[in-house]
């Protein structure tokens, strides 16, 4: 069998003199501008330039292939390498949510990337417009849009990348300074905000409860009623059936409040119904990490949002256990106090 090495030696990339398309030119600098980066062989960022619909020209799918392997190394290294206390499962999780087709897609519109794109699908275009235009109305304090972001998005990103890669002559670390920037802000530990469907199944596992989806349809619109123990808790409707069930989740979740869960707590922090009020929270955190003579507790406003006069405050809080550190961000809050007490009781359900 012949043995063809990946990164063979004493080949020399061959670079065109001009660009293979030259009203591609523009585009190109634009582009090189956007990375900072000044590519030696233009002919690739031409490439990664190129949707499939777009006839007589090599497409992005190669790049778009390569990129997606290229950027989940390069998160991978970053993360492990930021993060040391934290476990496999969870930078698994950190590392999923910032190269999903959704963050991607984000990156891409944030930049501008689509209008650059060589394409012949109008359908194509109609999607990324109601994607962007939602995008823009939502705002990024939602990390979920409410229209399913197109995979031509997130394409043209990871097929960016490759183009940088395959350029620096696959240097992993040459291109990491180069697309960081552009896929700022990356997820961490204190920014994650977990998937409503993946969070409502986890809440309703940590309560004892059943959940149950049901999708039917009205004309074009898909309607998801889900059911917590029988019990209608959530509506949502898209176009798209899984956005109306990521819809139905988030509207359960706000009436369900993950962080209004009931929780059995140490003698103390009980109320007399047996359940844990939101505003015990901390307290019942400190408790917790007295008795098991744990440091305490401390807590970081980690994102702000709103006007000056209608401030809405995130925080996160970290937990030092024996052979662990955990560090959990609540929801937005209108006082500083509450979005500790929000913090706090993410961080029992995950200490339970």
């Amino acid at each position: 069998m012949m043995m063809i090495e990946a990164f063979p030696t004493g080949v020399q990339m061959v670079v065109p003199l001009k660009l293979a398309s030259l009203e591609m030119a523009d585009s190109v600098a634009e582009v090189e501008a956007l990375l900072r980066y000044k590519f030696k062989d233009e002919t690739l960022l031409v490439e990664a330039l190129t949707h499939p619909s777009y006839t007589g020209s090599v497409s992005y799918e190669r790049l778009e292939f390569l990129g997606d392997a290229a950027i989940g190394l390069a998160i991978s290294n970053y993360l492990y390498l930021n993060y040391p206390d934290v476990g496999p499962g969870a930078l698994s999780t950190l590392r999923s949510a910032n190269v999903s087709t959704e963050k991607l897609a984000r990156v891409a519109v944030r930049h501008g990337f689509y209008r650059f794109l060589r394409r012949n699908s109008p359908a194509v275009d109609e999607k990324v417009k109601e994607f962007t235009l939602t995008l823009q109305s939502e705002g990024d304090e939602n990390p979920y849009c409410s229209v399913k972001a197109p995979k031509v998005l997130s394409d043209i990103v990871e097929s960016i990348a490759a183009a940088v890669y395959v350029d620096c002559n696959f240097n992993l670390k040459e291109m990491w300074k180069v697309i960081r920037g552009p896929l700022e802000p990356i997820i961490v530990t204190e920014t994650f905000h977990e998937q409503p469907v993946t969070a409502l199944y986890e809440l309703c596992h940590k309560l004892g409860k059943a959940v149950d989806f049901r999708n039917w349809k009205k004309g074009n619109t898909n309607i998801t009623n889900v059911f917590v123990n029988r019990e209608l808790v959530g509506i949502g409707s898209s176009k798209q059936k899984e956005i109306a069930k990521l819809n139905a989740a988030s509207d359960a979740l706000k009436k369900l409040g993950p962080l209004d869960v009931v929780m059995e707590m140490d003698e103390g922090s009980i109320s007399t119904n047996g359940q844990c009020r939101i505003e015990e929270h901390k307290q019942a955190l400190n408790e917790l990490c007295t008795k098991k003579r744990w440091p305490k507790p401390t807590y970081r406003v980690v994102q702000e949002q709103g006007p000056a006069h209608d401030k809405r405050f995130c925080c996160s809080v970290q937990v030092e256990t024996t052979d662990s550190v955990f560090v959990v961000s609540g929801e937005f809050r209108s006082r500083v106090k509450d979005a500790e007490n929000s913090a706090a009781s993410r961080m029992l359900i995950n200490l339970k």
